[in-house]
Parts: structure tokens; C-alpha cells; sequence
């Protein structure tokens, strides 16, 4: 089993989004069993696939083991994939991880669940506190998007120094630049700047996913947002061989 976070310090950089696409595809194109991990309380990949929790169970009682992971993770129409999905009691997961101590609890539940999946996909919420922390210890490949803008490769290194911090360096990191339109020469310009960065271009198709309830990739796999889908998850699979050898 390996994990991947989805992973940015703010919010509006489609991660959620990428993360839906990245399930999928390991889902299906790569025939893996699959879990898609709802982390952030604002739930997007959950609604995105027209999901909702179970009827009174709480996402964070997980952390409390007072709930197994199973018991919440929800089917879907696509084939190996599952979602556990978020809800509210995630805004306060940072409280109740620094409050319980427990800085190695989400690597532990991952690692529980190494015979049920093969890829795990974490949609992490904004975080800067104990949550991303234990986020840095549990997985084995961070993908990190980005807006095409100056900014943004400040963020990058900021993260990087994080991670460093955390892992001495040994995490891989998979910056994405997000929401791309190639008509802005300040978009045209940073994509150029890191040319071996993949790329994910802002589409309408994209933003109607929460509207069909489906990924990019099983509505139209043959636009182009799907393609830019499909060679970020090669190279994430790649990265993940990489981290092996």
C-alpha cells in the first residue's frame, strides 16, 4: 500500500479536484484498489462524487479510535474505489491531535489499512499545525498544486523546507501547477519557468464535475483535462517507483 496527500497550505488551488482525478485513475487505469481519505471539513471530493457521511458518525472519532475506518468508507459506481467522506467535526482535527499526543496516529491507521487497499488518497485540508506534520510522516509521496504565479514557487519552498524538517528531505515532492489558462502571460510564464512541472489547465469540464457527479476522466476521458489527468498519475506512479528503489 502507498499513501498520497494532496497537500497545500491554502485553499482554492484545486486540490480537491486533483485528488478526485488521482483516485480515480488509480482506480481504474491502474486497476489498484483504492481509498480516498476526505481530510478537509469543507468535504469537496466527498460532494464532488455526490457522497455523505454515514447518518451519525463523526469523521474525527476515527482519530479517536473510537471508530474503525472501515465502518465509514462509502463504495461508489466506480470500479475499487471507496471514499471516506468528511464532515464538520474535521475542523477541530488539529486541537484533538495536539490534545491527544498522538503524533504518529495517522500513520497508523494508513498502515491498518494495507491489506484492504493498495493507494490511499489523502485530500488534507489547509494546514499549517499538527495535522500537516503527521501528514509528512505517513505518506510516501506529496503532491503539492500550485496557481502559475510567482507566489506560488514561494510556497514551494516553503513546504520543501518543511519537509525537510520533518523527513530530512526524504519525502518526494510532486509540484503541480493548477488552474492553468495559457491566455494570462503571468500563467504562460511561470508554467515556462518549470517546464518539467506537470500542468493541469482550467477547463469548464473540470468545473462541472460536481455537477455529474463524476471525475473528468470516466465523463470525458478524451479532453484535454483528462490527458493532463492522466500524465500527472503516471508520473505520481512513477514517483512512487522511484521512492521504492
Amino acid at each position: 500500500m502507498k499513501a498520497i496527500a494532496i497537500y497545500s497550505g491554502k485553499g482554492g488551488v484545486g486540490k480537491s479536484t486533483i485528488a478526485v482525478h488521482l483516485a480515480h485513475l488509480a482506480a481504474t487505469r491502474s486497476a489498484r484498489r483504492t481509498l480516498l481519505w476526505d481530510l478537509d471539513a469543507q468535504g469537496a471530493s466527498t460532494f464532488a462524487l455526490r457522497l455523505a457521511p454515514r447518518p451519525g458518525l463523526s469523521a474525527r472519532r476515527i482519530f479517536a479510535r473510537e471508530a474503525e475506518i472501515a465502518d465509514q468508507a462509502l463504495g461508489t459506481d466506480l470500479p475499487n474505489l471507496d471514499v471516506v467522506p468528511a464532515d464538520a467535526s474535521l475542523r477541530r482535527l488539529d486541537t484533538q491531535l495536539a490534545e491527544q499526543d498522538k503524533k504518529g496516529r495517522l500513520k497508523k491507521l494508513l498502515r491498518a489499512l494495507g491489506e484492504r487497499y493498495d493507494r490511499i488518497v489523502l485530500d488534507c485540508p489547509p494546514s499549517q499545525a499538527d495535522l500537516s506534520e503527521q501528514i509528512f510522516r505517513a505518506v510516501d509521496l506529496l503532491v503539492l498544486p500550485l496557481l502559475p504565479s510567482p507566489l506560488s514557487l514561494r510556497v514551494h519552498a516553503m513546504v520543501v523546507d518543511q519537509v525537510a524538517a520533518q523527513r530530512d528531505g526524504k519525502l518526494p515532492i510532486l509540484p503541480v501547477f493548477s488552474m492553468v489558462d495559457r491566455r494570462k502571460s503571468l500563467h504562460r510564464d511561470t508554467v515556462a519557468s518549470r517546464p518539467e512541472w506537470p500542468t493541469i489547465p482550467y477547463s469548464s469540464d473540470i468545473e462541472r464535475m460536481a455537477v455529474h457527479g463524476q471525475p473528468v476522466t470516466a465523463r470525458a476521458p478524451g479532453s484535454a483535462a483528462a490527458r493532463a489527468f492522466s500524465d500527472l498519475w503516471t508520473r505520481v506512479e512513477r514517483a512512487l517507483q522511484s521512492s521504492r528503489d
